[in-house]
């Protein structure tokens, strides 16, 4: 319900002068009992989680679905209870606090907009709850209301909004009150590709102007990658990686990661050589050659190891140059501004049977010539070595 989440102590700061608050969790689990007949004695949907959100940070929970992320929003926000850890605001620990008494904001993914009040008197509800005096309650419902750029349409009632519009006013529904962290909760899942897309970069620009530290949780990868400052990608309850979103995507933890953030392949090698920073790598269609980082465990000559290889970083050219795997041309797919070429990896004993692969050109109109041998060209850097506990064989180019 809407009042659940604007019932709080008022604060005496302006939304666009908003003192930053520090999130930690710490140790946070949330246990349901399990469904008869699984076997298991508790379903662990939140398993231990530990993150530092900096404050007037725009921090995304992302994975897929069933993974803990809404479960560990809902109990940031008190709506949930944990079955044990702690969650702390500048310090203090709020996991016993009801959620009236925690100075949240949520917008949730289905806006909960009274029907019956205009945007005015939607945004202006949590400031009556309050007993804000009405002309301070004006002057806060008129800046957040400009703020998500709705001042047109004050007079109007949700069902005459668009849903873009109606996900505005929840917005400004948020900021009125001036809470200490904003909880999104997918937010855009609800809307069309092309309204998603604008609204992505409104969100951020309105966290950011308003100083807030804001915990955003989506499934969506592109909306994570395009505008959070740092996200913690999930699985099972548990958190797989921390970082900025570029690091994830360019170096992901593990098998997971790489698949969950995007268009990949993954190519099985042995390591010929290897130092702390760099490692030969020998695969059924070439040699490569990586850079390694400082927080992947060492390799050794003779260890067999996984290889995440993007699309968009294979540079197509001589199939008879080093350090190249060698490749045939098997088809291709246009996809407006890129040409994304399947490619069949040749091995010693076979052109044939080798594994598929994509790469991806930024020159759709390139000449292609099916069977044509190339050679794949990939930077050092761009040669992810995934831990070896993660190998699971060679696979297919992923989704």
């Amino acid at each position: 319900m809407p009042e659940a989440q604007l019932e709080n102590p008022t604060a005496s700061h302006s939304t666009s002068g908003h003192r930053s608050t520090r999130v930690e969790i710490d140790r946070l689990a949330k246990h349901f009992p399990a469904r008869k007949g699984s076997g298991e004695r508790v379903t662990k949907a939140v398993d231990d989680v530990v993150l530092e959100i900096e404050p007037g940070e725009l921090f995304f929970l992302l994975g897929p679905s069933g993974c803990g992320k809404t479960t560990l929003l809902r109990m940031i926000a008190g709506f949930i209870e944990p079955t044990n850890g702690r969650i702390l605001f500048d310090g203090r620990d709020v996991a016993p606090l009801s959620p009236n008494k925690r100075n949240t904001g949520m917008v949730f993914q289905s806006y909960a907009l009274w029907p019956h009040m205009t945007v005015e008197a939607n945004a202006a509800y949590g400031l009556k709850v309050r007993k804000i005096p009405a002309n301070e309650r004006r002057d806060r419902v008129r800046e957040a209301r400009n703020a998500v750029q709705m001042a047109a349409y004050a007079k109007r009632k949700p069902a005459q909004l668009s849903g873009g519009q109606q996900q505005r006013v929840a917005l400004a529904r948020a900021l009125v009150v001036r809470p200490s962290v904003l909880l999104l909760d997918e937010p855009l899942s609800n809307l069309d590709a092309k309204l998603r897309l604008e609204l992505r970069h409104e969100i951020r620009r309105v966290c950011k102007e308003s100083g807030l530290t804001t915990i955003y949780v989506t499934h969506d990868q592109k909306e994570a990658l395009s505008l959070a400052d740092r996200v913690a990608i999930l699985k099972d309850g548990k958190v797989v990686q921390v970082g900025p979103p570029a690091v994830c995507y360019r170096q992901p933890a593990d098998h997971f990661v790489a698949e969950f953030l995007g268009e990949t392949n993954f190519v099985d090698a042995t390591v010929r050589e290897a130092s702390k920073t760099e490692a030969t790598l020998v695969t059924a269609a070439g040699p490569l050659h990586a850079r390694l980082h400082e927080d992947r465990p060492p390799l050794e000559a003779g260890d067999h190891v996984p290889l995440s290889l993007r699309p968009e970083t294979m540079r197509l050219g001589d199939h008879t140059a080093p350090q190249a795997l060698r490749a045939t041309r098997v088809g291709r797919t246009h996809l407006g501004e890129i040409a994304q070429h399947q490619l069949r990896l040749e091995t010693n004993e076979s052109r044939a049977e080798g594994q598929l692969v994509l790469a991806a050109e930024l020159n759709p109109a390139a000449s292609f010539e099916e069977g044509e041998r190339v050679g794949i060209h990939i930077d050092p850097n761009d040669v992810v070595v995934l831990p070896p506990a993660m190998n699971q064989g060679v696979a297919a180019p992923a989704r």
